[in-house]
């Protein structure tokens, strides 16, 4: 059944809301949110569709805005681009994120149109970090938090890649479990051993690159294959392989090749 969009999400598309609704459901969004279809008619007279995500954390939606604009500027066909996010203005404690809309085909990967999705990750993993506000050179982090599933981590700038991956995935997500599952103390002595002593023997700057390190470049941060795809964004004239539900950062250029195996 269609509906009118809120007016919080038309504003972000510039339209008026009487000219859009909302037009079923599109995929089954992430685990605590909602997605659909947006059909609108644009002030130009044009018709165009969206995708929208409803759900009750802001956070979440304000770290896949932020990380899906990084990858579309690095690599315009490699995801759908976002537009906005924000609070409903209709339905208090709920929140929004719209993008392009992804129209997923049968087609296979290794046979679609356009460049390889492993040449778009080539480019968007030779993307230099920019450098951010208050520093004087790239940094490995991220400018806001994002979440993996529903879980918010930490992107706090570094100028360590092997600082970076201790401090905020791996330190973390231990503390994170002793949170959700309770105290366990070997668990807890296992993985300051691997910030401490492996971490900096296999990823820090004195091994990296023969000494010189590495530099940040922009990540997917969320690469397994449930997160790509076969489809056609707006302005592609076949089917391409794309990816979305980004979770990015700027990273060791190789940090999501194993998520890729999954």
């Amino acid at each position: 059944m269609s509906s009118q969009i809120d007016s919080a999400v038309a504003s972000v598309l510039n339209i008026d809301p009487s000219n859009a609704v909302l037009a079923g459901s599109a995929g089954s969004g992430d685990s605590s949110a909602t997605a659909s279809k947006i059909k609108a008619t644009m002030p130009d007279g044009s018709e165009k569709q969206f995708f929208i995500k409803i759900g009750p954390n802001d956070a979440m939606f304000a770290g896949e805005h932020a990380s899906l604009r990084a990858l579309h500027n690095a690599v315009p066909t490699i995801c759908p681009q976002s537009y906005g996010h924000g609070q409903m203005a209709n339905a208090p404690g709920k929140s929004f994120l719209v993008t392009d809309f992804l129209e997923i085909t049968s087609g296979r990967r290794g046979k679609a149109a356009g460049d390889s999705l492993a040449k778009k990750l080539a480019t968007l993993h030779n993307t230099p970090a920019p450098v951010p506000s208050g520093h004087d050179k790239p940094m490995f982090g991220f400018p806001v938090p994002t979440c993996c599933g529903d879980t918010q981590q930490p992107n706090d700038f570094s100028p360590s890649w092997a600082e970076f991956y201790a401090e905020n995935r791996l330190r973390f997500i231990e503390k994170q479990s002793r949170k959700s599952n309770g105290k366990d103390q070997e668990l807890t002595t296992l993985v300051e051993r691997l910030c401490d002593e492996v971490v900096p023997r296999l990823i820090g700057d004195d091994h990296l690159n023969g000494g010189k390190g590495v530099k940040p470049v922009v990540v997917h941060g969320d690469l397994w294959s449930g997160n790509a795809s076969v489809g056609k964004l707006p302005g592609m004239e076949a089917a391409e392989e794309v990816t979305y539900d980004s979770s990015a950062c700027y990273a060791h250029s190789e940090y999501e090749l194993g998520d890729m195996k999954m």
